[in-house]
């Protein structure tokens, strides 16, 4: 199926952006360098903690700079004995950099403009799913356009439709992860139901959403970087595009009463019609990430407001609760599970600690209704 999806023109096939079908060329790398130099902590280097977890096999070294640290493991508690390299002429042979960082405003640093330029001068590819786009920059591409490297922006797109509000097919189950907050674990949860779906032999599809969810499947809408209006059109096209598979889970963004982010959830909600939302949230988190001072409504007031809005689309219930309890003692995180599955009644785990089971058992009763109707 064709999409509206397209890459922006350039003046050389250097540059790259979403294809017309959402995929792109990600998967044909097998030696790749995470970057994440001077920002190898958990809170800036998040796109590099899921890229060590999902695509493991696929990275050969974390460039982290002059660290004590020798290992992924040890650098950013993920990817095993992964080497940490302090420059590129430690990795032999790599064939692609991942900027592995998330920072607030999306700026790509400055500082690395020379590991960037000495990369792409060997030819190799850099992949990047910041704002700030190096397909813009004329002098990585002058430089890609001598090499031969590509310059890849995930974010970067030119969707302009709407959504139609046409009904899917309806053996198509779509399961989309909501939050009560920005960076939950809602990517995480839905690639972890979607690896235990699998595991079952069921056609289960991640569909990716954000910047790191599409460089660890190779496929996605960049949704916080689409024009407003045509959100929810391109959350339709691209589910569109996957409604062959049996089971969908759509990886969610923002919360729905965040102040800076609500827009994005509600397009995707609205766009990808869900039948199943699984509410995911941190435990101990009471304040809205990076807006000192703003509370997060509580879980019964969100998991109401997700269901009327998802309903306002189609019929849309929640069919569990994934919670993220690292901040707990494996004790305090028992006791928090137990709290909610008692208060809500629902299905709740802790898709590291305690797998995806409960959730994996939602979507399935979820999709014997949805057959039987």
């Amino acid at each position: 199926m064709s999409s509206p999806l397209s890459s922006q023109s350039a003046p050389s096939d250097v540059a790259h952006a979403p294809s017309e079908t959402t995929t792109t060329s990600y998967e044909k790398h097998r030696r790749i360098v995470v970057l994440t130099d001077g920002y190898s902590n958990p809170f800036v280097a998040k796109t590099a903690i899921s890229l060590l977890r999902y695509r493991t096999a696929d990275i050969v070294a974390v460039l982290g700079g002059k660290t004590a640290e020798k290992t992924a493991q040890e650098l950013l508690g993920a990817g095993g004995d992964i080497p940490v390299v302090a420059s590129l002429q430690e990795v032999n042979e790599p064939d692609a950099i991942y900027v592995g960082i998330a920072p607030p405003g999306g700026k790509l640093p400055e500082a690395w403009r020379p590991l960037l330029l000495e990369a792409i001068g060997r030819g190799i590819d850099i992949i990047s799913g910041l704002h700030d786009f190096v397909t813009e920059d004329s002098e990585y591409r002058t430089a890609a356009a001598t090499s031969g490297a590509s310059l890849w922006d995930v974010r970067k797109n030119r969707f302009k439709s709407v959504a139609t509000g046409q009904p899917f097919r309806h053996e198509c189950l779509r399961i989309l992860t909501v939050g009560h907050d920005c960076s939950v674990g809602k990517m995480v949860v839905s690639l972890e139901v979607e690896r235990a779906l699998r595991e079952e032999g069921l056609d289960a599809a991640f569909l990716a959403t954000g910047q790191t969810g599409i460089m660890i499947s190779g496929h996605g809408i960049p949704v916080d970087c689409v024009v407003s209006d045509f959100v929810n059109g391109a959350v339709e096209t691209f589910v569109r595009e996957n409604e062959q598979h049996d089971i969908q889970l759509i990886e969610g963004q923002g919360s729905l009463s965040h102040p800076s982010f609500s827009a994005v959830t509600l397009g995707l909600l609205h766009g990808a019609a869900p039948q199943g939302l699984i509410y995911c949230y941190e435990a101990g988190r009471h304040e809205v990430k990076g807006l000192s001072g703003i509370p997060i409504p509580s879980h019964r007031k969100l998991l109401q407001a997700y269901e009327v809005a998802g309903n306002l689309r189609a019929p849309c219930q929640i069919i569990g609760i994934a919670a993220n309890t690292r901040n707990l003692s494996a004790q305090e995180a028992e006791a928090e599970l137990a709290r909610m599955r008692d208060e809500f009644e629902l299905p709740v785990c802790d898709v590291y600690r305690t797998g995806a089971q409960p959730l994996v058992a939602a979507v399935h009763k979820l999709r014997e209704a949805q057959v039987n109707t």
